[in-house]
Order: structure tokens, then C-alpha cells, then sequence
């Protein structure tokens, strides 16, 4: 099997598991990788992922750029001019939707967090699916490598992956990344803020569980929406997206159980179940008194409620 896959506790596990060929993203593995992102996403029950690779030396190290051989060259030609002009419909620049309807199927934004344990080579595709679709990156401090791998071979890419770089670290190290294409370690993954934490390899799985557990007690739709706020509306003017961030808050509070229940735990001081309930839809409320139109308005006046 090209991945392996299990949910268990609130967690999904997605293993890259072609080893013998260092992981490689091939069509049958970018195939059962969309599957997978699709049934985390539709199971309300699944909270936090966590993304790696088999074995101990390659968590992906790129494409299968090896060419179809029931295409002919002249076919490939034409399908790479034909895909500018007139890309196939319910595609991306070319590539099938991914889980979130943008991006391309094997490299999506899925709005349920990501935690990447990082065994061993992370380099093309497998470099570019840390930029997508991983929220937090831990690394093994002896076998996680990195390269970029587009310049090197010619090219600067069919994808947004160096789009994506300049957008999470700064342009200076993004751009000695994307110029010179050579590798680099663990320790200046983490220095260039590429990763959050680099971790011994016989600890790798067991802190990245850690990570992920902290995350699957936190209210499961406040979570999902948080990061939908980031990559959805993160580029937008700060007073816009505080007006999003703010809608979204009042959506949680009003809709969901979670807020309730939040805020009661705090006051009895317990720990909070978040169930990720909804709520059902109340009677509207009635017209105010004069009196009651003139305290709400003092009470918004005044940030009083």
C-alpha cells in the first residue's frame, strides 16, 4: 500500500510508506493521499492529524518523475500546451481540487490541523507538502533533510511551493533556498523558522503525538475555524480580518456548545469537554422597551456585556 492509514482517539495517522523508492509521490500515492484527506475532513471525529513517512531516512523525497509510458512524447506536448489554454473543469491550474476545493489534490489545505514528523528527506514534493498542508513540523534531528528540488532539475515548478516558502519565512532565506537548490539540515530548518522543533529520531513519533494530543482536547470547531481564518483570510487588510475573525467568533459562541462550555469550565475551574456540539435554533428575541433599546445601547457604548 502506497500510505498507511488508521484514526484512532480523535487522531488520524497518515504513513508515506513506499520506502524502497524514498517515499515518492506517485500517482497511486497522491491518489490514496487525497482519499485519506477526504475522510479525515468528513469524520467530525477526527481532530488533529499527523503526516509522516516509512522508515528512517526519507519522509518524501519528491514526484515519480519517471514519464508515463502509455503516453507518447507528441501526447505529452499537447496536454501540457492544452492545460494553459483550457484546463479540465473541477481542476486548478490542471491538478484535481483538493479536500478544500483550491490547491491541488495531493497538496491541500485541509481546515483540520496537521502535525508532520519529519523521518528523512523532505525534498520536492515531500518539501512543497510541508508548505501546504503541515500547520506544525517536528524533525528528527539526525535524518530530516531538506531541498527544494526545482532549479536543480531545470525548472521552477507547476506548483505554488515557492510561493508558499516566501510566505512563511523571510525572503532572504527563502530565496537562498530557492536560487542555490542545496540541502540543508534540521538545525537550519529550524533557525529559518521552516520547522517548530528538532527532536531526537527515537523521539520523533512520540513528541509529534504529544503535539497532537494537545491539540485534539481544544474545541474542534473553534480549531478547524482557526485555521481556515489564517489561510483563508490571513492576507487580508488586519481591520478586514478582524471583521471575518470577529463573525466567525460570534458563529462559535451562538452556535456551538463549545463556547458555553468553555467559559463554564474556566468559572468552576475544571478542565473543559469539548464535544463540538451545535446548538439548536432559538426563538427570536422580542422587540425592546425604549428602556431596554437605551441600556443595550449603553452597554455597547461601554463594553459592557
Amino acid at each position: 500500500m502506497p500510505i498507511k492509514f488508521e484514526k484512532k482517539d480523535n487522531i488520524a495517522y497518515i504513513t508515506i510508506n513506499n520506502p524502497k523508492k524514498a517515499n515518492i509521490m506517485d500517482k497511486e500515492t497522491s491518489d490514496q493521499l487525497d482519499a485519506a484527506w477526504r475522510e479525515i475532513w468528513d469524520d467530525h471525529d477526527m481532530r488533529v492529524t499527523i503526516l509522516t513517512g516509512e522508515g528512517d531516512k526519507y519522509f518524501c523525497a519528491g514526484h515519480n518523475l519517471a514519464p508515463n509510458p502509455d503516453v507518447t512524447e507528441e501526447e505529452r506536448e499537447f496536454l501540457t500546451a492544452e492545460r494553459i489554454f483550457w484546463p479540465q473543469s473541477g481542476t486548478n491550474n490542471g491538478q484535481k481540487l483538493g479536500v478544500h476545493g483550491l490547491m491541488g489534490d495531493h497538496f491541500p489545505r485541509v481546515y483540520k490541523p496537521v502535525v508532520a514528523a519529519v523521518n528523512g528527506w523532505a525534498a520536492g514534493a515531500g518539501f512543497y507538502t510541508l508548505l501546504s498542508t503541515a500547520d506544525i513540523r517536528v524533525a528528527s534531528a539526525e535524518n530530516a533533510r531538506f531541498k527544494f528540488a526545482l532549479l536543480s532539475n531545470g525548472w521552477v515548478g507547476g506548483g505554488p511551493g515557492a510561493t508558499l516558502l516566501t510566505r512563511q519565512i523571510n525572503y532572504a532565506d527563502a530565496m537562498k533556498i530557492l536560487l542555490t537548490d542545496e540541502p540543508f539540515g534540521a538545525e537550519e530548518a529550524l533557525r529559518i523558522g521552516l520547522i517548530n522543533e528538532v527532536v531526537p529520531h527515537a523521539d520523533l513519533m512520540s513528541r509529534s503525538l504529544e503535539i497532537a494530543e494537545s491539540i485534539a482536547v481544544q474545541p474542534p470547531l473553534a480549531t478547524r475555524m482557526m485555521k481556515e481564518l489564517v489561510i483563508r483570510f490571513g492576507n487580508l487588510p488586519t481591520d478586514e480580518a478582524w471583521r471575518v475573525q470577529t463573525l466567525m467568533n460570534q458563529l462559535l459562541t451562538s452556535l456551538t456548545t463549545d463556547g458555553e462550555e468553555g467559559r463554564a469550565a474556566f468559572l468552576e475551574k475544571r478542565k473543559p469537554n469539548f464535544t463540538g456540539g451545535l446548538r439548536k435554533k432559538g426563538e427570536p428575541f422580542e422587540d425592546l422597551t425604549p428602556e431596554q433599546r437605551e441600556r443595550i445601547d449603553e452597554l455597547k457604548r461601554t463594553g459592557g456585556a
